[in-house]
């Protein structure tokens, strides 16, 4: 799908808040609240907009660390990587989970967690019991740098 300013405009709009209204969102981008909800169906039903989400506070419930793991796998077969793909994405805690290449490790994944006991509780009684998984390096975020939920639309 070919996107033009009106629909580039629609997506930062409600990259900023999803829960604009459809006549806010049409007088900001200059357009009348009928064509405005036909983009915006038309930009849902292409899958660019996959859903809408409150935007949560970790640290504010609770959850104090974070962490990117690297994981090595035994096997590159596909019946591995989906057996995996399957156990990870099961696991809550698991933010993100990467295929990734030009590492020695397979996997990355940002996880998140109340403390050091419970990382430790995800580490051997969830992720490293997942059939397949050879070796886990982990690191520890201190601070965040950059964190964006908004895609670059220019």
């Amino acid at each position: 799908m070919k996107l033009d300013r009106y629909d580039r405009r629609i997506l930062e709009e409600l990259q900023r808040d999803g829960r604009i209204s459809n006549q806010d969102l049409a007088d900001r981008i200059g357009l009348t609240p009928s064509p405005c909800l036909r983009r915006v169906r038309t930009l849902e039903e292409a899958g660019i907009i996959r859903g809408y989400t409150a935007l949560l506070d970790a640290q504010a419930l609770g959850l104090n660390l974070t962490a990117i793991l690297s994981i090595s796998m035994d096997k590159h077969t596909p019946e591995r990587f989906e057996r995996f793909n399957a156990a990870i994405s099961a696991i809550p805690e698991v933010l993100e989970c990467l295929l990734i290449t030009g590492r020695d490790a397979d996997y990355q994944l940002k996880v998140v967690v109340r403390d050091m006991d419970a990382y430790q509780d995800l580490l051997l009684n969830k992720i490293t019991r997942i059939e397949g998984v050879t070796g886990v390096h982990s690191s520890f975020v201190l601070r965040r740098v950059v964190e964006r939920p908004n895609l670059p639309l220019g």
